[in-house]
């Protein structure tokens, strides 16, 4: 969707940052969206191309807390606002709530697999060793998984 609004949460954002491939987000979507609140959980420059937003419900955000960190929260709470956003999130937790509240909701991989299906990438497993040299962990199902779905 080319006016889709984009909104992380920061581990997406460190994880790709890490790995000097945050450029894909710009190159997959237009407009990538943070809050205030995901903002201050990354501890390193970002470009001026992520957009810092605190137009989140405040009592959307104190309800996703009872079950959720208060990034994860934010960024919900912000994706509720627009019914049309996406959000990325990588914790397991937080996926579930973001679907179960109806939103659609990527990841890390989503972004690999979007850019290798889009031709930004030639390679996902080089992104993905990149990725768990920098820490970034996943089960070896599910890298055979992601591994079968890009062709690699």
């Amino acid at each position: 969707m080319p006016n889709e609004l984009v909104i992380s949460d920061a581990s997406p954002l460190i994880a790709l940052a890490d790995i000097e491939e945050l450029d894909l987000l710009q190159l997959l979507y237009q407009r990538i969206v943070i809050t205030d609140i995901v903002r201050a959980e990354i501890h390193a420059d970002l470009p001026e191309w992520i957009e810092i937003s605190t137009d989140y419900n405040n009592k959307q955000l104190q309800v996703l807390e009872l079950e959720l960190d208060r990034g994860e929260a934010s960024a919900i709470a912000l994706a509720l606002e627009d019914p049309n956003s996406r959000i990325i999130l990588d914790e397991s937790k937080g996926r579930a709530v973001a679907k179960r509240l109806g939103l659609k909701v990527t990841g890390t991989l989503g972004i690999i697999i979007k850019a290798k299906d889009n031709k930004l990438i030639d390679s996902g497993k080089q992104i993905l060793e990149k990725l768990e040299k920098h820490g970034f962990w996943l089960s070896e199902s599910l890298k055979m998984q992601l591994l079968n779905r890009l062709g690699e």
